[in-house]
């Protein structure tokens, strides 16, 4: 009884870093993670852990700036001058619907696979996707638009839980069962090779997310002050983000020990298009837990999957209109971002359609472009987190330290460093 309060103590003091761990979970995890350990078995391992290191101060200060200031981290950004707000907002604009499309194709392949959609109506795999996705979409607004969102939001946590659960325990299964064929694989990641480090760039561009999550992740939290009537306090800030964060790394390598286990060394190669590897994902569970795990573990994906899609559905507009707000404070009142926020959505589905509907070829394809657009673009938002945090309008109390300083300036390096390699490369 005491330990059942306890956690249900525990669970009251979670908040936007469960959103934060909603969006973060998703194409990151169930494909990049998975192909990692697929790939190159238990290597990448290492490089789960080093960018959850680099990028951790950056992730952080979007809501420490929040607990600080009581204020959105664009904020932040506009002190440093409107460059700094435009450059932000261009960014989002010139990613938003690559990246919409890339997790909206994830999240439409496991319906397709789940509910045996495959040749819906006599169509061709593509039109099948290009279908379901619009069907996604859609919903999707309808939720958004009617403000049903937080149903989704409240179910947040039972959703995360399952999917830790399950994961740990299908990892804890198959390491007993310890599958022959990893042994004889022989495959290693290699820096001399171009493809390898293509796919390192796709892999660590969403680790554990875009940093763009940071900007959202303050908006979420101020959004929550708001709607609460208080502000939350640095230490319960710190807390609620530090969890989803911790939490974000902890099932990343999870699902690469999935398909090491799995995949690596089999023979077998993950399938490009959303459905088959929706299918492969889902079978790994049933292969190491049993047949009795494929409706939970198929529930917890999918749920996973469609409350990021949705959760970055909603962000972008919201991060847009908050920007317009600060670039145009005459003409744009915070009182009209509900109707700057509903047409931005508008236009988002309508773009990610556009691109489902013309350059569709392969969800593998897709998700590469969006996570090499998310690794170059890295350092810029690094460094305008880092100034914004270390600005004169922090209190002293708040502002970070002389080793979080260091710790951020390594950072960058280490962040414009990989960028300027890749596109040398």
């Amino acid at each position: 009884m005491a330990l059942n309060k306890l956690f249900n103590q525990f669970l009251s003091r979670l908040g936007p870093g469960l959103l934060y761990a909603g969006a973060a979970v998703g194409v990151s995890h169930l494909v990049q993670s998975t192909q990692a350990g697929g790939m190159f078995g238990f290597e990448l391992i290492i490089a789960i852990i080093l960018i959850h290191l680099i990028k951790y101060p950056f992730f952080e200060f979007g809501p420490r700036y929040t607990a600080a200031t009581g204020q959105n981290i664009l904020h932040g950004y506009m002190k440093l001058g409107k460059w700094a707000v435009w450059t932000y907002l261009l960014m989002a604009i010139a990613t938003m619907f690559i990246v919409q499309a890339a997790i909206t194709v994830v999240t439409a392949g496991l319906i397709t696979n789940i509910f045996g959609l495959e040749n819906l109506g006599g169509h061709d795999p593509q039109m099948v996707a290009f279908i379901i996705s619009s069907a996604l979409l859609m919903f999707s607004f309808a939720l958004l638009a009617g403000g049903h969102y937080m149903l989704l939001d409240k179910l947040m946590k039972v959703i995360i839980l399952v999917l830790t659960v399950t994961s740990v325990a299908a990892v804890i299964m198959l390491l007993f069962d310890n599958p022959g064929h990893y042994k004889s694989a022989t495959v290693s990641f290699s820096f001399t090779e171009t493809a390898h480090l293509v796919f390192l760039a796709t892999f660590l561009g969403w680790m554990p997310a875009p940093l763009d999550l940071s900007v959202w992740h303050s908006i979420w939290s101020e959004s929550k002050n708001e709607s609460d009537g208080k502000a939350t306090s640095m230490k319960e800030t710190l807390f609620d983000f530090r969890v989803g964060y911790i939490g974000t790394a902890f099932l990343a390598i999870c699902f690469l020990l999935l398909g090491a286990f799995v995949m690596y060394g089999s023979g077998e190669t993950f399938a490009a298009g959303g459905a088959a590897f929706a299918g492969q994902l889902v079978n790994m569970y049933e292969q190491a837990l049993g047949q009795w795990a494929y409706p939970v573990v198929a529930i917890a994906a999918l749920t996973t999957m469609f409350s990021t899609t949705l959760t970055v559905l909603d962000a972008f507009p919201r991060s847009i209109s908050a920007s317009l707000e600060l670039l145009f404070p005459q003409r744009i009142k915070h009182h009209d971002q509900a109707r700057v926020y509903l047409a931005w959505l508008v236009l988002i589905i309508i773009g990610t359609l556009s691109i489902l509907f013309f350059y569709l070829t392969s969800m593998r394809e897709m998700v590469k472009v969006a996570t090499v657009i998310a690794f170059v673009a890295a350092p810029i938002l690094a460094i305008l987190n880092m100034q914004a945090m270390f600005g004169k309008n922090i209190p002293d109390q708040h502002r970070p330290g002389k080793l979080m300083k260091l710790w951020c300036l390594l950072g960058v390096v280490a962040l414009s460093g990989c960028s300027i390699t890749y596109l040398l490369l």
